[in-house]
Protein backbone atom coordinates (compact mmCIF):
# COMPACT_ATOMS: atom_id res chain seq x y z
CA UNK A 1 0.00 0.00 0.00
CA UNK A 2 2.79 2.42 0.86
CA UNK A 3 4.56 1.80 -2.44
CA UNK A 4 1.37 2.66 -4.32
CA UNK A 5 1.26 6.11 -2.75
CA UNK A 6 4.71 6.93 -4.10
CA UNK A 7 3.69 5.63 -7.52
CA UNK A 8 0.60 7.85 -7.47
CA UNK A 9 2.61 10.91 -6.47
CA UNK A 10 5.16 10.22 -9.19
CA UNK A 11 2.43 9.77 -11.80
CA UNK A 12 0.76 13.04 -10.86
CA UNK A 13 4.09 14.89 -10.85
CA UNK A 14 5.07 13.58 -14.29
CA UNK A 15 1.63 14.36 -15.70
CA UNK A 16 1.64 17.92 -14.42
CA UNK A 17 5.20 18.45 -15.62
CA UNK A 18 4.39 17.18 -19.11
CA UNK A 19 1.25 19.31 -19.35
CA UNK A 20 3.30 22.41 -18.58
CA UNK A 21 6.45 21.62 -20.55
CA UNK A 22 5.14 20.03 -23.75
CA UNK A 23 3.38 23.15 -25.09
CA UNK A 24 6.53 25.18 -24.54
CA UNK A 25 8.70 22.71 -26.40
CA UNK A 26 6.33 21.76 -29.21
CA UNK A 27 4.83 25.13 -30.08
CA UNK A 28 7.53 27.64 -30.95
CA UNK A 29 5.78 29.76 -33.59
CA UNK A 30 2.83 32.06 -32.96
CA UNK A 31 -0.52 30.33 -33.36
CA UNK A 32 -2.18 31.66 -36.50
CA UNK A 33 -5.36 29.60 -36.46
CA UNK A 34 -8.17 31.76 -35.13
CA UNK A 35 -10.10 28.67 -34.01
CA UNK A 36 -7.22 27.39 -31.86
CA UNK A 37 -6.54 30.84 -30.40
CA UNK A 38 -10.21 31.29 -29.48
CA UNK A 39 -10.30 27.78 -28.03
CA UNK A 40 -7.25 28.46 -25.86
CA UNK A 41 -8.65 31.83 -24.81
CA UNK A 42 -11.83 30.27 -23.38
CA UNK A 43 -10.26 27.20 -21.74
CA UNK A 44 -9.72 28.89 -18.32
CA UNK A 45 -13.32 30.16 -18.21
CA UNK A 46 -14.77 26.79 -19.10
CA UNK A 47 -12.56 25.01 -16.60
CA UNK A 48 -13.59 27.38 -13.83
CA UNK A 49 -17.26 26.97 -14.75
CA UNK A 50 -17.04 23.19 -14.80
CA UNK A 51 -15.46 23.16 -11.35
CA UNK A 52 -17.74 25.81 -9.83
CA UNK A 53 -21.20 24.88 -11.12
CA UNK A 54 -21.50 21.45 -9.44
CA UNK A 55 -20.13 22.89 -6.20
CA UNK A 56 -22.82 25.58 -6.15
CA UNK A 57 -25.55 22.97 -6.35
CA UNK A 58 -24.02 20.28 -4.14
CA UNK A 59 -22.54 22.35 -1.31
CA UNK A 60 -25.90 23.24 0.19
CA UNK A 61 -27.93 20.74 2.16
CA UNK A 62 -30.81 21.34 -0.24
CA UNK A 63 -29.76 21.51 -3.91
CA UNK A 64 -32.80 23.62 -4.83
CA UNK A 65 -31.43 26.44 -2.63
CA UNK A 66 -28.16 26.36 -4.56
CA UNK A 67 -29.97 26.34 -7.90
CA UNK A 68 -32.17 29.32 -6.99
CA UNK A 69 -29.13 31.16 -5.67
CA UNK A 70 -27.31 30.47 -8.93
CA UNK A 71 -30.21 31.84 -10.98
CA UNK A 72 -30.45 34.98 -8.84
CA UNK A 73 -26.68 35.42 -9.06
CA UNK A 74 -26.77 35.20 -12.85
CA UNK A 75 -29.58 37.77 -12.98
CA UNK A 76 -27.71 40.11 -10.61
CA UNK A 77 -24.49 39.75 -12.62
CA UNK A 78 -26.42 40.43 -15.84
CA UNK A 79 -27.71 43.65 -14.26
CA UNK A 80 -24.03 44.57 -13.62
CA UNK A 81 -24.36 44.75 -9.84
CA UNK A 82 -20.71 43.99 -9.13
CA UNK A 83 -19.02 40.97 -7.65
CA UNK A 84 -19.54 41.88 -4.00
CA UNK A 85 -23.28 42.53 -4.39
CA UNK A 86 -23.76 39.35 -6.42
CA UNK A 87 -21.94 37.37 -3.76
CA UNK A 88 -24.08 38.86 -1.00
CA UNK A 89 -27.28 38.13 -2.91
CA UNK A 90 -26.25 34.50 -3.48
CA UNK A 91 -25.14 33.94 0.12
CA UNK A 92 -28.26 35.46 1.67
CA UNK A 93 -30.48 33.58 -0.78
CA UNK A 94 -28.96 30.27 0.28
CA UNK A 95 -29.11 31.25 3.96
CA UNK A 96 -32.80 32.17 3.79
CA UNK A 97 -33.81 29.21 1.63
CA UNK A 98 -32.01 26.75 3.89
CA UNK A 99 -34.33 27.80 6.73
CA UNK A 100 -37.50 28.02 4.63
CA UNK A 101 -37.28 24.86 2.52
Amino acid sequence: MKNNIYLYILTVAVTIYLIRVLPLTLIRKPIRSRFIRDFLYYVPYVTLSVMTFPAIIEVTSKPIAGAISLILGIIAAYKEMGLFKVTLICCFTVLILEFII
